[in-house]
């Protein structure tokens, strides 16, 4: 599937607002500045997957997307291992750096996810005028590439390639990087290039 630029554009546009909102969610957890990259809208073939993620240990909080597009495709808080212990130390008050992620890391990450993916969702539904709910959320702690692998073998349509949709979200003070990622269903990606041309027609 190929975007043309008006569509990059406007969905690109949706990402910025959906992920100031998450940024802003962080940024109030955290009590710093976080920064934030423009959306980056990437169409990945599959067998190129390991070349963009990489094979990093990461932690991803992961949500399938609901509401009114049913088996939307997923959105995930996605983070480095180094920078989730640097952000649960932030939010647990604690200062050891290398160690392995503890329950109570965990529980932190899914409630930070939560918040960051359910602003975004919010935001993004929002200006879309449609109902987009996340599902509960699920953590997973693996190397960057077999997560988002078997993250698409579960997706309900079949497919080559996938649109990644990622927001980079910095926390310069505390040394925190992380990402919002997006990756619909192909219908859900047109649903709502559809939903956003009928917004630009009608201003």
């Amino acid at each position: 599937m190929k975007l043309s630029t008006v569509q990059a554009d406007a969905l690109q546009e949706l990402g910025n607002i959906g992920a100031a909102h998450a940024a802003t969610s962080l940024s109030v957890m955290l009590g710093s500045t976080i920064e934030m990259s423009v959306p980056a809208i990437n169409m990945i073939d599959l067998s190129q997957l390991g070349t963009i993620m990489g094979e990093e240990s990461a932690a991803m909080v992961v949500f399938e997307i609901q509401g009114e597009i049913a088996h939307g495709g997923y959105i995930l808080f996605y983070i480095t291992q180094e920078s989730a212990v640097r952000l649960t130390n932030t939010i647990l008050g604690m200062k050891e750096i290398n160690r392995p992620l503890s329950e109570m890391d965990q529980s932190a990450l899914l409630e930070v996810g939560n918040i960051m993916v359910s602003a975004f969702l919010d935001a993004t539904a929002e200006l879309l005028g449609i109902v987009i709910l996340p599902s509960p959320p699920a953590l997973t702690i693996d190397m960057a590439h077999a997560a988002m692998q078997s993250l698409i073998a579960q997706m309900q349509e079949e497919t080559n390639e996938v649109l990644l949709f990622a927001t980079e979200l910095v926390c310069k003070e505390y040394k925190i990087d992380s990402d919002i990622i997006l990756m619909p269903e192909r219908s859900t990606l047109l649903r709502i290039i559809e939903l956003l041309e009928n917004m630009m027609k009608s201003s």
